[in-house]
C-alpha cells in the first residue's frame, strides 16, 4: 500500500503552550512538465533566518526553490517509466508551471534531459520504489527505500526508470554558491 503523505505542524498558543496547529493530507499538485508526477508541498520557511515561536505559523511555498536561508519540504511521487506522451507545447508547459509551481523550471537546462543545478543543500530521501540520480558525465546511482542523498548544488537529474512509482522526500535549504 503506498504511503499517503501527511503534514502535522506544531505551534504555540499566545501564552506559550505547545499545540498542534495543523494535521492534514496535502493535495497533490500536477504539472505537464512531469507527466504523472504528484508534488505534495508540505512546508517552507522565508529566506533569511528561520524563526520559531509564532502562535500562527504559516508556510512559504513560493517560489518553488528557497532563497538564501529559506527552506522547503515536499514529497514528490515520480510516475513509473513509460512511453513518453506527446510533448505539449513548451510555452503552455512553462505558463502552467509559472502559475502552479513558480520557479520550478528556472534551474533546468533547455535540452529537456532533466539536468539542473540549484543553489540549495538538498536532503533527498527515498521512501518507496526506486529512483535514479544522474550526475555529470554519466555517473549515476539507483536510490532504494531508506537511501538519503545529500545534494550539494551539483548538476543532476532524477529519473524513474522502473515500472513502479517512486516516492521521495526532499528538504531544500537555500545556500550560497562558492
Amino acid at each position: 500500500m503506498p504511503i499517503e503523505p501527511r503534514l502535522i505542524v506544531t505551534g504555540h498558543t499566545p501564552d506559550g503552550h505547545a499545540v498542534f496547529v495543523e494535521d492534514r493530507h496535502p493535495e497533490p499538485v500536477r504539472v505537464q512538465a512531469l507527466p504523472g508526477a504528484d508534488f505534495f508541498l508540505l512546508w517552507g520557511t522565508p529566506d533569511g533566518t528561520a524563526r520559531v515561536g509564532s502562535p500562527n505559523p504559516s508556510p512559504v511555498l513560493r517560489p518553488y526553490f528557497p532563497g538564501l536561508g529559506g527552506s522547503r519540504a515536499l514529497f514528490l511521487r515520480w510516475a513509473p517509466h513509460a512511453d513518453a506522451p506527446d510533448a505539449p507545447d513548451p510555452g503552455t508547459v512553462r505558463s502552467e508551471v509559472a502559475d502552479t509551481l513558480p520557479g520550478l523550471l528556472d534551474p533546468f537546462e533547455d535540452d529537456g534531459d532533466g539536468m539542473h543545478t540549484t543553489d540549495t543543500v538538498d536532503y533527498a530521501i527515498c521512501l518507496e520504489g526506486e529512483l535514479r540520480l544522474e550526475l555529470d558525465h554519466g555517473a549515476q546511482v539507483t536510490l532504494t527505500p531508506g537511501t538519503c542523498v545529500v545534494q550539494l548544488g551539483t548538476r543532476h537529474a532524477w529519473k524513474n526508470t522502473s515500472d513502479r512509482p517512486a516516492l521521495m522526500c526532499y528538504v531544500q535549504i537555500g545556500a550560497v554558491r562558492d
